[in-house]
């Protein structure tokens, strides 16, 4: 489980197809290695590792949103199997040597948690419709499918690579709005998005559940959704 927090940036240094599979090796920054590992020897927790070393064998990493299983390490960073699911359904198919990715350690119990409760399960690729600059910070409008939109709410959460973000509005039915400040475009990937680029969506966890309970309750999608629900709460006995 992650924060959305991103802790630093990675760049893509081989990519190693094998069928419908890949395995990626990622470079790390040398600091941020360092830190991890001083923390680690000092016997603290570093975001779940205790181990001597930058990474641990197995551990739980978030690239760009996705959660990636440390297959191997070095001094210079570390390699991942990805699965043709993964690969499918998130934009790590699309990566090249050279790209940028944002990380994010798991988080370990009782942390402060300053984003929101993220899982590293990409729920979907959007599309960014549009990214302007707004004083320092920037206000980007993502299009998203409609089985994704049903659980964003102005003010929700939302995980965009890897990122805790707060939805702004729904300016249309097709897209949300977000504000990126300058912290955010300094120290993630986000800083080099434009109107085209795909990213990755995770919808926040509560509403994916709550969403799930309410079609299992009969309410139905679409426009009938006001009538369904009047007549859930009246079969429960909420509504005279």
């Amino acid at each position: 489980m992650f924060t959305g927090l991103v802790e630093t940036t990675a760049t893509v240094a081989s990519i190693a197809r094998r069928g419908s599979e890949a395995r990626l090796a990622f470079s790390v920054d040398a600091r941020w290695l360092a830190e991890r590992a001083g923390s680690a020897a000092g016997g603290s927790v570093v975001r779940g590792s205790v181990e001597r070393g930058s990474f641990v064998l197995g551990e739980s990493i978030s690239v760009s949103g996705a959660c990636l299983t440390v297959a191997s390490f070095d001094d210079s960073g570390f390699a991942a199997h990805v699965s043709e699911e993964t690969l499918r359904v998130t934009t790590l198919g699309d990566l090249r040597p050279g790209q940028r990715v944002n990380l994010e350690s798991s988080l370990a119990l009782g942390e402060r948690l300053g984003g929101h409760l993220v899982l590293g399960h990409v729920d979907g690729v959007g599309t960014v419709r549009a990214c302007e600059p707004e004083g320092e910070a920037r206000r980007v409008v993502i299009a998203a499918e409609p089985e994704l939109m049903r659980y964003f709410a102005p003010k929700g959460s939302i995980t965009v690579d890897g990122t805790s973000l707060t939805v702004n509005r729904l300016p249309h039915a097709d897209c949300i709005e977000l504000m990126l400040v300058p912290h955010t475009l300094a120290v993630t990937t986000l800083g080099g998005l434009s109107a085209g680029a795909r990213v990755n969506l995770e919808v926040d966890v509560l509403a994916r559940y709550v969403g799930r309970m309410l079609e299992a309750a009969g309410i139905v999608r679409g426009a009938s959704n006001d009538e369904a629900l009047l007549a859930t709460l009246e079969r429960s006995g909420f509504v005279p």
